[in-house]
């Protein structure tokens, strides 16, 4: 923290800026009795019409009051400036305490400033609403580092018992040893670079240009097709060009996300689960929508669904042998907003769910009909 010379406080300045208005005030009002009262009485010995005192006799007597008079002014700007400037920045001490506390790393701590909408009470609610994003992407943040903790951990603790068991008895089938190291050894890649492909994308590091949504889309079905034959599903791509700006590359894995999320937690085979994919432009928006068919989806799990590491436990995969790491639709999510766009979830009525990002369309081109 840069350190500053030390000066008058804010209340010091306002107390004197009070009472040099008082004592300003004060002046003009001699001023104003000197020039139209005192400068017309006639200095001579008897003063006016030879009855009232002259001028002299006046200015002594007048004189004194009036240094009273300003002296009392300026005491009483003192100490009245000094308990209103006290009383207008009471909220900017309590600001400010909060801002000490919060810069100690507690930031739970509320202002809570009471009464009427002002300058000081709008500056309150900011912070606190300040601290109420911070306090929540501080946990989120936390929360993460748990959970990639654990799940990097998993892995790694899974290799070491294989390992373990399979010294303590020479005798295991060494071709099975190795295949379940190799499965085990490719989920820990997968989430490493799926940790670092949403590191990547909060970050917003990346080349952007012309991407045309739709393309994305049918590269991202076509990955997937045999996925989804696989499982039983109808996998169907429609609509018309959706251009935006931003990274092919990843607009690519933001569909592929969204799109394996619609085949994994579908209806199982054999019950004619569905996956839409479709994108369109809608005034100054490209949309790229991925519906499925599936279970319900109860409304209070929805805002979980984007969270890192999240696996639903009312949601269903149509096999129980794809166990992703729980980052899939959180990728998504921040993908969509390293692209300014936003991603909303809805359930469908019938069960199942609609997946639709919305992007900033392509300026400078017509819109398509």
């Amino acid at each position: 923290m840069t350190k500053r010379r030390p000066g008058l406080s804010a209340r010091m300045k306002l107390t004197l800026s009070y009472a040099g208005f008082l004592a300003v005030a004060g002046a003009l009002l001699l001023a104003v009795v000197w020039w139209f009262l005192l400068r017309y009485v006639p200095d001579k010995d008897k003063g006016l019409l030879g009855i009232s005192p002259n001028r002299y006799l006046l200015v002594r007597t007048f004189a004194p009051a009036a240094a009273l008079a300003m002296g009392f002014l300026l005491l009483f700007g003192l100490v009245g400036g000094w308990w209103l400037a006290g009383r207008m920045l009471a909220p900017l001490d309590r600001i400010t305490a909060a801002a000490r506390t919060a810069a100690t790393g507690s930031l739970s701590h509320r202002i809570g400033l009471a009464g009427r909408q002002d300058e000081f009470r709008e500056l309150a609610d900011a912070f606190d609403t300040m601290l109420g994003r911070l306090e929540a992407h501080v946990a989120e943040q936390r929360r993460f580092a748990a959970n990639a903790s654990h799940e990097l951990r998993t892995p790694l603790a899974i290799s070491q018992t294989l390992l373990d068991v399979a010294r303590k008895d020479p005798t295991q089938d060494r071709d099975a040893l190795l295949a379940r190291l190799q499965v085990v050894n490719s989920r820990a890649i997968g989430l490493t670079e799926a940790l670092l492909l949403l590191s990547r994308s909060e970050r917003g590091g990346f080349a952007r240009g012309p991407v045309d949504l739709s393309l994305v889309a049918e590269e991202a079905a076509e990955d997937l097709l045999p996925l989804a034959e696989e499982r039983g599903l109808t996998l169907d791509v429609t609509g018309t060009p959706a251009r935006t700006t931003g990274s092919a590359e990843l607009l690519l894995r933001l569909a592929t996300n969204l799109v394996q999320n619609a085949v994994v937690h579908n209806l199982p085979a054999g019950q004619g689960g569905t996956v839409t994919v479709h994108t369109e432009e809608r005034g100054d928006t490209a949309v790229l929508r991925v519906e499925n068919t599936g279970p319900q989806v109860p409304a209070a799990l929805l805002p979980t669904l984007t969270e890192p590491f999240q696996r639903a436990s009312e949601r269903t995969r149509t096999t129980p042998d794809h166990a992703g790491v729980g980052l899939g639709l959180a990728i998504a999510a921040s993908l969509t907003q390293a692209h300014t766009g936003t991603l909303t979830m809805t359930a469908r009525p019938t069960g199942g769910l609609v997946a639709t990002v919305r992007l900033p369309r392509l300026s400078g081109l017509p819109q398509l009909p």
